[in-house]
């Protein structure tokens, strides 16, 4: 039978993580992000998430609404032994389905004990329970095997909570099956990196743009501290060459202009990495308040030792003099958190490590230290170039320690960039008017 929702659109999913865990701040429900890149690839768009803690009652009045609004529904988690694993009695309430033992199951879980010399306990048992109805997905990488329901045009999917083990059912057993039976489309996707820009005011360039093309779903994050996405994805002709997603998205990058990161690069630090690479460059940093953080994040790059040469973490005012030869009169009349201690940080640090650029920070991360002159999450920038050229920028950023650090890297990062970016200009404007002469 054909696959499609009450409003007649093309197959969508729900997907429904269960475990109380999830529920605290220390475990992260990653199975529903692997699940929905694997669906969109299969054209199949999902509508709905949720976590549910492992209590049958809720869980079971969950999965009956999910069931009736989306013909799709995931379950992930609760197939365990253990008491607190629900998830097979609350599908058995949900569809009203009964719960029976299945010889073959249950002779795989006691040839799975016995191979390992292990003891099964009668609760081991409770993992050979089948929905009545339910056809079993095999588990190669454990003892919970997942079900796969059908009724009415409505499909149930259990799949086990261990990442490694749900991954590897999915490919096997879930992914060729909804392949064979649904022939959908699959979803393009565009990301759009932009760097210093807040949200509301992305929104305010992008959402003119974007309301007029309602066949491509468009939505902006704030990524990171400093940067904000831009996801545009599409199906079907929208997504083809030339189609809507492409004038969109071009749309969109001459909208922000510079503001926009290098679309070959996921990130502020990969695009300054690359820019260098290509002019053959180094950097350097001297990091304050970050302690750190900008070295980190240009590490994190596949090949940054191309190009990054080193960093000095100067948080003591006599490290700053010593190892960046910054003066005592700057310090004295200006203080640490200061432009003139910035660009004397950063033409140190250039200096150095004989690096062709080079970045410095200092600043009041807080929550203290700050006063009326110089506010907590007060941030001096620098950034030391070729020709001893030293741009110093000074903001104010606002909340809790971290997300000021993570402002002021970025906010580096973003000033070499347009530094580099107007450099490749330079660059090219001389060979045109070369090449016109």
């Amino acid at each position: 039978m054909p696959l499609v929702n009450q409003a007649d659109e093309p197959l969508a999913a729900e997907i429904i993580a269960v475990g109380s865990e999830l529920l605290t701040p220390f475990r992260l429900d990653t199975n529903s992000l692997y699940l929905t890149g694997e669906l969109n690839q299969l054209g199949i768009a999902v509508r709905r998430k949720s976590v549910v803690g492992d209590d049958q009652e809720r869980l079971t009045a969950e999965l009956w609404a999910a069931l009736s609004r989306s013909p799709l529904v995931f379950v992930t988690g609760g197939l365990g032994p253990t008491a607190d694993d629900l998830t097979r009695k609350a599908a058995a309430g949900a569809t009203g389905a009964a719960l029976r033992r299945d010889p073959q199951l249950e002779a795989g879980l006691r040839a799975w004990f016995s191979r390992r010399g292990a003891v099964l306990s009668e609760n081991n048992l409770r993992q050979a329970e089948l929905l009545q109805g339910a056809e079993v997905l095999p588990n190669a990488n454990g003892t919970a095997p997942g079900q796969w329901w059908e009724r009415d045009g409505r499909i149930l999917i259990l799949l086990p909570g261990p990442p490694h083990e749900l991954e590897a059912m999915f490919t096997a057993a879930v992914r060729p099956r909804l392949a064979g039976r649904w022939q959908g489309q699959a979803w393009r996707h565009v990301r759009l990196l932009l760097a210093d820009i807040p949200e509301s005011q992305a929104d305010a360039i992008a959402a003119p743009l974007y309301t007029a093309v309602p066949e491509v779903e468009t939505t902006i994050l704030a990524a990171r501290p400093g940067e904000i996405e831009l996801h545009l994805r599409a199906r079907g002709a929208a997504a083809g060459p030339e189609g809507a997603l492409d004038r969109l998205s071009r749309q969109l990058a001459g909208a922000f202009g510079e503001r926009l990161v290098s679309p070959e690069s996921d990130s502020l630090e990969a695009a300054v990495i690359e820019a260098l690479r290509r002019r053959g460059e180094t950097l350097a940093t001297a990091e304050s308040c970050t302690g750190g953080l900008l070295g980190a994040r240009l590490t994190a790059v596949p090949g940054a030792s191309t190009v990054y040469l080193g960093g000095a973490i100067t948080y003591a005012n006599d490290i700053k003099q010593s190892l960046l030869h910054v003066s005592s009169s700057s310090l004295k009349n200006h203080g640490a958190v200061s432009a003139a201690v910035a660009g004397e940080m950063a033409r140190g640090a250039q200096h150095r490590f004989l690096a062709d650029w080079s970045l410095a920070i200092t600043g009041i991360a807080g929550p203290s230290g700050g006063s009326a002159e110089k506010p907590v999450g007060l941030v001096s920038m620098a950034c030391a170039g070729l020709n001893e050229e030293t741009v110093v920028v000074e903001r104010r950023f606002q909340g809790g320690r971290d997300r000021v650090r993570a402002y002021a890297a970025a906010v580096a990062l973003n000033l070499l960039r347009l530094r580099l970016l107007k450099c490749a200009d330079q660059a090219a404007n001389s060979a045109a008017a070369r090449t016109e002469s």
